[in-house]
């Protein structure tokens, strides 16, 4: 067989992954496992974008849209921007992806050339340093810690960088931390990378999964940034495959000639399904369930601390909680193996986020209800105390 491209070397699985795979292994023997593993809401998807899919789909007429996704999409976007951030955003800037990973792809696609480097917080989400991998740059992980919310600064930006960096990904919330970068910190970070002549990324995919603070946009203060969304979050819509992303004037026509190769167009049923979500009965919907994430997570977070779980910081965005255990076991991976085999209940092990202390934390996602919360931190605690 031919040799397997060179760059696969360094594309790690996602392990959360082989623990998802475990935990069906597990209910499928008969076990109950509670899954705080995969970050995926537990809500279906609203009544009202259902409906938009099946009105749309009883019409029959199922065929491409543009590259960039149907204009009436776009400007709904728009809408939403001025409606609830305040920012002016021209719907002719905002592109329609299969997911926000197509967004990624798009972007790094047009940004990066060979041996470019980005910097990634670390810990952070993995697919990105793959994402930036696969297009041939060089992913440069900044170790960020509990002193500035396991948020990136400009000063470790300046130490980071060399000729060879283009540019800069963040995100807010974040990935597994669920911690937030303000505006004015986004502006400084932009300041710091515009200075160099690189770029920022800010990932807002889990924009409006706010707890105790407002919701807010990148785009309110700054338009020469890529913004990437996402529709599987906030809007409970993963199965869908829906993202946009929001990018300078100068690069949407080369974003377009990308997306006409690689994805011919967004998802059709589901872009129709889209147009329902800003409409005030799912907006209400929405808001509905960010509340009773703001309860699990409420009802979770002292749970696994009285069983023994430290958190040096407090997510306000996002549904996860990213627990430090290191007063519990020597690896996270391994405690992780032990929850899910003796307890009953899946989490994500450090290691899927980077190599920053992943040995000491636990991603657990509150993204089922609260009488299983507090059922998984039962059992938790029982295994622990059997050490």
């Amino acid at each position: 067989m031919p040799p397997i491209a060179r760059r696969m070397a360094d594309i790690q699985p996602f392990h959360v992954m082989e623990i998802l795979k475990r935990a069906h292994e597990l209910a499928a023997a008969g076990r109950d496992i509670i899954h705080l593993e995969v970050g995926e809401p537990d809500f279906p998807s609203p009544a009202p974008m259902i409906e938009a899919a099946q009105g749309f789909l009883a019409g029959g007429h199922v065929h491409y849209t543009p590259a960039l996704g149907l204009t009436a999409l776009r400007e709904a976007i728009a809408r939403f921007y001025h409606d609830r951030f305040g920012a002016d955003v021209a719907p002719e800037r905002i592109i329609i992806t299969p997911g926000a990973s197509g967004a990624l792809m798009l972007a790094l696609g047009v940004l990066t050339n060979p041996g470019d480097e980005w910097l990634l917080p670390d810990p952070g989400y993995p697919s990105n340093r793959h994402l930036v991998r696969s297009f041939e740059g060089q992913p440069v992980p900044l170790p960020v810690y509990a002193d500035t919310r396991f948020q990136p600064t400009p000063t470790q930006v300046n130490a980071a960088w060399t000729p060879n960096t283009r540019g800069l990904m963040v995100a807010s919330p974040a990935n597994p931390t669920g911690t937030l970068l303000s505006l004015d910190e986004i502006a400084a970070l932009q300041h710091c990378v515009q200075a160099r002549g690189g770029i920022l990324i800010v990932d807002e995919i889990y924009q409006g999964l706010n707890y105790g603070v407002d919701a807010s946009t990148a785009l309110s203060r700054l338009d020469d940034i890529f913004v990437v969304n996402s529709f599987s979050k906030y809007f409970g819509m993963t199965g869908w495959r829906l993202g946009w992303m929001v990018v300078p004037p100068a690069y949407v026509r080369e974003i377009e000639k990308l997306a006409q190769h690689f994805f011919i167009s967004p998802s059709t049923p589901a872009q129709h399904a889209a147009l329902a979500a800003f409409a005030p009965a799912t907006l209400e919907i929405l808001e509905e369930r960010r509340h009773a994430f703001a309860d699990r997570r409420n009802t979770l977070l002292p749970a696994l601390r009285d069983v023994g779980f430290q958190f040096a910081t407090e997510p306000q965005g996002a549904f996860y909680l990213y627990a430090d255990i290191s007063g519990l076991a020597d690896s996270s991976e391994t405690l992780a193996q032990r929850l899910i085999e003796e307890a009953g209940v899946a989490t994500t092990p450090g290691l899927d986020f980077g190599d920053n202390a992943p040995e000491r934390h636990l991603r657990i996602a509150y993204t089922t209800d609260k009488a299983r919360l507090r059922e998984a931190a039962e059992r938790i605690g029982r295994v622990l105390q059997q050490r």
